[in-house]
């Protein structure tokens, strides 16, 4: 079986199409700070407005709990996408009430209406297959066809991804395609060297992905607060560093698996240790291996990755043709702890191949730090779908469109 394409739905001239897009954007206050999903759902849209497509963009924003949120609105959604897309972006106050019906109603020839946050409907989410496919027939009113494109939730079965695909002709997005070409490129015949780079807070997000990719690289590259659990399986001590103490066997042995693969796993040689978790904190740099000897004893918290660590990853990275980055190497939220991340990024957009951001995270932390997109390979739009891609899941939002 092969993904069904835009192609594959024929003319869509004065056709309603609804567009399911990820528009999950951080917003503070009423504003977005970082628009970087709003921009990549413009090359399906554009597609489709100059079609002369009718097009209803649905997304969720948020984790509000079936009910309306103020803070959760897409409306300042549907007001940077107009800005974007240089044309009127008409808004419903609902997803599938009155005002989605009038919205809908009203589109012409190559214009495009939002609806409001899909998960103000407990149906979107909803475990009860009936409850979600009464919510997916709602939405499967208002088109035609119906366009998946929100990479970054493919990977749940909910109404607007998986049951409005079933209910209508459906076809994936742009965005879908060029994430997955990327990821077939990261799994099936990667240009060598292969480095792979992973952070973030936990060892157990990425058990899966450090499985699966163990047997496909070359040299693995540990850092973020799961380098703790890594340095703890090697006997040194961490001093108040995040610990998974449960996951101390599963690294054990992947750390003898490499042994026996011929993979690198490489881990830090020095940490940024904190007096306590703050930008104001006290910092020293030390040894990995000589955490609780700084000034802070056993209560040294492990923050990021030190200088010399960053020199020898980014030394790693820029001689690679294939990088997949996934979690920050600090809390590079905290201005003393973000120069591991920032020397992991500037790496990456000096490689001379293919060099992917894995979503999530990372995405944030480019963008926090003053990257562009440009900058970068790839930019993947799904953290948590790009992981479960490579730990070699089934996706459903995938399946449904064909995809095996």
């Amino acid at each position: 079986m092969t993904l069904r394409t835009l192609d594959s739905l024929g003319s869509l001239s004065g056709k309603r199409v609804i567009v399911r897009c990820d528009l999950n954007v951080p917003v503070k206050d009423g504003v977005i700070t970082d628009d970087g999903r709003v921009r990549a759902s413009l090359p399906t849209l554009n597609r489709l407005l100059d079609a002369g497509a009718r097009v209803v963009v649905v997304s969720h924003l948020g984790r509000p709990d079936g009910a309306p949120e103020a803070k959760y609105s897409l409306e300042p959604v549907a007001t940077r996408l107009s800005e974007l897309l240089g044309k009127p972006v008409a808004f419903a106050s609902d997803t599938v009430g009155q005002s989605a019906q009038d919205a809908v109603a009203g589109l012409g020839d190559g214009e495009i209406a939002v609806l409001e946050n899909l998960r103000f409907n407990p149906g979107e989410t909803s475990k009860d297959e009936g409850e979600r496919r009464a919510f997916a027939e709602q939405l499967a009113a208002f088109g035609d066809s119906f366009v998946s494109d929100g990479f970054g939730v493919v990977h749940r079965k909910q109404a607007s991804v998986y049951d409005l695909a079933e209910l209508l002709p459906s076809a994936a997005g742009l965005l879908i395609e060029t994430e997955l070409d990327v990821l077939d490129k990261l799994t099936e015949n990667p240009e060598r060297p292969y480095t792979v780079v992973l952070g973030g807070s936990k060892v157990s997000d990425k058990l899966g992905v450090i499985g699966h990719l163990l047997p496909r690289v070359n040299t693995l590259l540990i850092g973020g607060g799961m380098l703790f659990t890594f340095l703890k399986a090697q006997g040194h001590e961490v001093g108040s560093s995040l610990l998974e103490v449960d996951q101390l066997d599963t690294v054990r042995g992947y750390l003898e698996k490499a042994d026996e693969l011929g993979v690198t796993i490489v881990l830090p040689t020095d940490v940024v240790v904190a007096s306590k978790f703050g930008a104001d904190a006290e910092v020293e740099v030390t040894a990995a291996d000589s955490i609780e000897k700084t000034a802070f004893g056993a209560s040294g918290l492990g923050l990021d990755i030190g200088p010399e660590t960053a020199q020898n990853f980014a030394s790693i990275i820029e001689a690679s043709k294939t990088v997949f980055w996934n979690g920050p190497m600090g809390v590079f939220e905290l201005a003393p702890f973000a120069a591991g991340t920032k020397a992991v990024a500037e790496a990456l957009t000096k490689v001379d191949g293919l060099g992917v951001v894995g979503g999530g995270d990372s995405a944030a932390a480019v963008r926090a730090l003053g990257f562009a997109d440009e900058q970068f390979g790839h930019i993947s739009t799904g953290g948590g779908a790009s992981l479960e891609f490579l730990e070699g899941k089934r996706l459903p939002g995938l399946e449904v469109l064909g995809w095996s």
